[in-house]
C-alpha cells in the first residue's frame, strides 16, 4: 500500500519560562540535553521538521519554540498562527508554572483556536516521593478545561523519558484528525454525507 502524505503540521510548545521548552525542542531536535549551568540563553523563534510514519501515513511535525520571547507580545500572531497543536508544558517540581496555564490555554484557543492542546508535565526526573503538582491537580485542571485537553504526558528532557510517546501519539493524533478531514471533504466532493459515528468507527479500525 502506497504511503499517504499528510500536510505538514505545525506544533507549539507553550507555558511560562523556566519550564523546558527550550529543551524539550532541542531533545526533538538533536536529541540532546544541556545542564542549565551550561546552557546560553538564545532569543528568537526557532522551528525543526521531523516525520513520524503512522497507519501507512507520513506526517511531518514542525515543532516551533519561542526562544525565550515568550514574554514579548509581538510574537502572538506569527507563532500561534497556523498552528495545528499546541503543547502545554509546566515544570512537575514547580507549581507556579502550573497555576499559570490557564493564561497559555487562553492564549491557544485566542489565537490558534483550531489547535490540538496537549499537556506536558516536563522534569519528572526532578520529582521526590511529594511532587508539587499532584496527579490529582492535572486531572482537576483537565476537568476544568472541558475536554480541550486531547493527552497528558509526563517528560523529562534530562532522561529522555516520556519524550518519544508524547511525540508519537501527537503525530498519530493528528493523522486521525487530518484522515477524517480529507476523507470527508472527498465523500462531500461526491455528493455523500458520512455520520460523526461513521467517522470514529474508521478511525478504531487503524491499528497501530
Amino acid at each position: 500500500m502506497a504511503t499517504i502524505r499528510i500536510p505538514e503540521q505545525k506544533v507549539i510548545l507553550c507555558g511560562e519560562y523556566g519550564v523546558g521548552k527550550s529543551s524539550l525542542f532541542r531533545r526533538f531536535t538533536n536529541n540532546t540535553f544541556v545542564t542549565a549551568t551550561d546552557r546560553k540563553s538564545t532569543l528568537g523563534l526557532d522551528h525543526y521538521e521531523k516525520t513520524y510514519h503512522v497507519c501507512d501515513r507520513d506526517v511531518k511535525l514542525q515543532l516551533w519554540d519561542t526562544g525565550g520571547m515568550e514574554r514579548v507580545a509581538s510574537i502572538t500572531s506569527s507563532y500561534y498562527k497556523f498552528a495545528e497543536a499546541a503543547i502545554l508544558v509546566f515544570s512537575l517540581d514547580n507549581s507556579s508554572s502550573f497555576n499559570a496555564l490557564s493564561q497559555h490555554l487562553l492564549d491557544i484557543v485566542t489565537y490558534a483556536e483550531s489547535a490540538k492542546i496537549f499537556l506536558c508535565g516536563n522534569k519528572s526526573d526532578l520529582v521526590s516521593d511529594l511532587p508539587q503538582v499532584t496527579d490529582s491537580e492535572i486531572e482537576t485542571f483537565c476537568e476544568q478545561c472541558h475536554n480541550l485537553i486531547s493527552g497528558i504526558y509526563k517528560t523529562s528532557c534530562k532522561t529522555t523519558s516520556g519524550l518519544d510517546d508524547m511525540f508519537t501519539d501527537i503525530a498519530f493524533q493528528l493523522v486521525h484528525s487530518n484522515r477524517s478531514r480529507l476523507e470527508l471533504q472527498s465523500m462531500e466532493k461526491h455528493g455523500f454525507k458520512i455520520s460523526p459515528s461513521e467517522d470514529s468507527q474508521d478511525e478504531e479500525s487503524c491499528l497501530c
